[in-house]
């Protein structure tokens, strides 16, 4: 349903679109290289999008907005990106960002009824480090919906909705970050406009990235929707205590080992594994994260006047887990999820 091998990075700090690079491998970049964020249609050939520019955003589509909405969210990008309005690094910025609108494009039928549509809601321009990419989260997202595609009927994978709600990621540029409100009604359109392309019997959605605030948003928006029969899953869910139980929130140990399990070309080579001990000295605690949180100029401040790389946690967590048990915990969990959706609702 959707060419995910056109759009999901196959190897680190290569092709057109910006969310497959590192921070810091974009902070030059983004300096001399136009970037572009194409409006389009969920059937605008992906193709098209890439021969914008030298690095492209993820799409936003006409179908998910109203003029209304369209400025509202447009807005606050251009303050959030690529660099976060008052911080010194935006004062400083002399590239070339755009913003291009491309006609509407009417997606072709799927010829059949899927069972399930499925796709995710995670924040992929969002900075993870120097030895990761920006789409850490959709990446993960979809390598649990691509094991789901191969193994249930009827299973079909729509575009991810790659914008969403973060904090964490602002203060170090090239992170964008829409409100809760701008997220819920983004993905009211989103969920309306997937259900009139392609009629599902259910609607699967997923997040890596797991703010509450982020994952209550979203599922506000499946609510106001037109859909009837839909879960939502925050993927991480099971792995709370290989991470957040220790400490380990953002770009540590556990999204970079689930990163190199599924696919190893996705971590840097110039980074990782033998530079772990600079990524380490870099990471900020998460009590720190969450001390500044509330008070965004002081993070840039500190962000921009110290050594801090954007990890949140603990890189040589890593060494303590195991990737292959994390994958199949995520797995098993949204395996259960479309066991309930697929169940018929008239038998108890």
């Amino acid at each position: 349903m959707f060419p995910l091998d056109q759009y999901l990075p196959r190897r680190i700090n290569e092709g057109p679109w910006l969310t497959g690079y590192s921070h810091r491998a974009l902070i030059d970049r983004v300096n001399n290289d136009r970037v572009v964020l194409p409006i389009c249609s969920l059937g605008t050939p992906l193709a098209e999008l890439t021969k914008l520019a030298p690095l492209v955003l993820p799409p936003l589509y006409h179908e998910a907005m109203d003029s209304g909405l369209k400025d509202r969210i447009l807005k606050r990008v251009n303050h959030c990106f690529p660099f976060y309005e008052g911080s010194k690094a935006r004062t400083e910025y002399r590239g070339e960002f755009e913003i291009i609108e491309l006609p509407p494009h009417k997606p072709s039928p799927l010829g059949t009824q899927p069972r399930v549509v499925a796709f995710s809601v995670d924040t992929a321009v969002e900075e993870h480090g120097p030895h990761i990419p920006l789409a850490t989260d959709t990446i993960q997202s979809y390598a649990v919906l691509q094991r789901l595609a191969a193994e249930v009927d009827g299973f079909a994978i729509a575009p991810p909705v790659d914008y969403g709600h973060l904090t964490w990621g602002l203060p170090f540029g090239l992170s964008i970050d829409l409100t809760p409100q701008l997220v819920t009604e983004y993905v009211t359109g989103y969920v309306n406009a997937i259900v009139e392309w392609c009629n599902p019997s259910s609607i699967y959605v997923v997040d890596v990235h797991g703010s509450i605030v982020h994952r209550n948003a979203i599922q506000e928006g499946i609510r106001q929707s037109v859909a009837t029969r839909w879960a939502f899953r925050w993927l991480h869910e099971p792995l709370v205590e290989f991470a957040g139980d220790r400490g380990d929130q953002h770009a540590g140990g556990v999204e970079t080992a689930l990163i190199e399990y599924i696919n190893r070309e996705l971590t840097d080579p110039d980074w990782w594994t033998g530079r772990i001990d600079e990524l380490e000295a870099g990471q900020m605690s998460l009590e720190q994260a969450i001390e500044l949180s509330p008070d965004l100029p002081r993070f840039i401040e500190c962000a921009e006047s110290t050594e801090l790389n954007g990890i949140v946690g603990n890189i040589k967590n890593y060494y303590d887990i195991d990737a292959n048990e994390m994958m199949n915990r995520m797995l098993s969990i949204a395996r259960t999820d479309i066991a309930g959706l697929l169940a018929d609702p008239a038998q108890p």
